[in-house]
């Protein structure tokens, strides 16, 4: 959807150079593309009409102002009314999550088998404790799979909560009920409990969760939606709509092709805030979702916001400021700095996660690379350096044939990989070079004319 969506908005923009205002003519030759490009990213229908004709609706007439072309000034309508539609209207409070309860507060989580409940689980447990800093309970009534119980026990060890075993022949509503009696008595802020799902919308599976709805009064009821399922998404949401009274809706997979489609579609079936969005197969792979964000992102604007959190949460402040200080005093980056600098771009998700966030125009420049490989060779370079002795790590100079061989060997390569690692490690280490002493300085005045806007 991103990518269809982009494309098709930067072609009309093109054509709609000149004008001087947003008339009714050229209004419809860009909502016509807006439509083609929804559709294709499998969005329901009714939520493509409202939305077309809410943009029509603020977009004629409108006045062009300043440098804006009416394509430009269009993108803009389409970036707010994408924005309520996906539940920026609803206010900032409304895609939180709500700790208005003697604890512990109940967190229900209900959707479609295969829709990830149980890792969304784990990463939930994870997101409440180190960012909300909760004492946080999960378990499992899912009865009916095998592995499902177990499953929730090793994810949430992974996220350092806490776990209510149960027994796959107990009562789901007997489990749930022991474990808020558990939660309270061991003071734990938050339950989340993971139900059953099943491959498709049965009569069984709503009267068991609507069961365990009653027994638990949970203050959260989150429905579960693979991203990638496009127009089915639409029948389950309207099942689960139906058959329990929704506080939210959390998005898995939003990796994936779809790109949006399910989150326009759900969030217009059910009229529920969509709260959380599933980024990364990762347990921290889970986002507090922000309407004008996904907006923005949807439409090529990039995500910066994101991008500089991951860079808060990733990057190591203190040993960041280590390197500047031995950097300053005239100390040699070796391989064991620039490892950790491998090290820190993995922490912030990979290239191919941070290209992702960038607006269109980068992500285009690096349309050419694949990013899958680019984040293989980086783990492919850690690899190398891993396979160095200390003595080597510190004085990359001592590195001569006999020792290349070694260190591929070790490493498992080819020695014209350890060659292009030390390539790229030379490189690294000649941008240091002129950073002490003023040198940052006499890097920004040679890049003078090669950047838009420096003097």
């Amino acid at each position: 959807m991103l990518d269809n969506l982009t494309q098709r908005l930067a072609k009309v923009v093109k054509t709609m150079r000149g004008e001087a205002r947003l008339t009714e003519s050229n209004t419809a030759d860009m909502l016509r593309e807006v439509r083609l490009a929804l559709l294709e990213a499998d969005v329901a229908l009714p939520a493509v009409r409202e939305f077309i004709s809410r943009v029509k609706e603020k977009a004629l007439g409108e006045e062009v102002i300043g440098s804006l072309t009416p394509g430009q000034a269009l993108v803009g309508v389409v970036q707010k009314e994408l924005a309520a539609i996906m539940g920026a209207d609803l206010g900032p409070e409304a895609s939180q999550l709500s700790f208005a309860t003697q604890p512990p507060a109940i967190i229900l989580m209900a959707g479609l088998q295969g829709a990830g409940k149980t890792t969304t689980v784990g990463k939930l447990a994870k997101y409440l404790r180190e960012e909300k800093k909760k004492k946080v309970l999960t378990v499992s009534v899912d009865v009916y799979r095998p592995a499902a119980i177990s499953q929730l026990q090793t994810v949430t060890a992974q996220v350092g909560a806490d776990f209510f075993p149960s027994q796959s022949t107990d009562k789901p509503v007997a489990i749930a009920l022991a474990a808020v009696d558990h939660a309270k008595r061991h003071y734990h802020d938050v339950l989340i409990i993971d139900t059953a799902g099943r491959l498709g919308i049965d009569e069984a599976m709503m009267q068991e969760i609507s069961a365990l709805h009653a027994a638990v009064k949970p203050i959260e009821t989150l429905f579960v939606v693979d991203a990638m399922l496009g127009q089915d998404a639409i029948n389950t949401a309207k099942a689960f709509n139906d058959a329990l009274p929704l506080t939210g809706i959390v998005l898995t997979k939003l990796d994936g092709d779809a790109r949006g489609g399910a989150a326009l579609s759900v969030r217009h079936i059910t009229g529920k805030p969509i709260k959380f969005a599933g980024v990364a197969e990762k347990l921290d792979g889970l986002e507090a979702f922000d309407p004008n964000r996904m907006a923005s992102r949807i439409l090529g604007m990039g995500d910066i916001l994101a991008l500089v959190e991951e860079a808060r949460k990733g990057v190591d402040v203190a040993a960041a400021q280590d390197l500047a200080h031995k950097i300053k005093v005239g100390g040699k980056f070796d391989l064991n700095d620039f490892k950790a600098q491998l090290g820190q771009m993995k922490k912030m998700g990979g290239l191919s996660n941070l290209v992702d966030k960038l607006p269109a125009q980068f992500q285009q420049a690096a349309s050419g690379a694949n990013m899958d490989q680019a984040d293989k060779q980086v783990r492919r370079m850690e690899g190398i350096i891993n396979s160095m002795t200390p003595q080597e790590r510190t004085k990359p100079e001592l590195i001569k044939a006999s020792r290349k061989r070694r260190i591929a060997a070790g490493a498992g390569v080819q020695v014209q990989e350890v060659n292009r690692m030390l390539a790229q490690f030379e490189q690294m280490q000649s941008m240091m070079k002129k950073l002490k002493g003023g040198g940052m300085m006499k890097m920004m005045r040679g890049m003078k004319g090669m950047m838009p806007g420096m003097r």
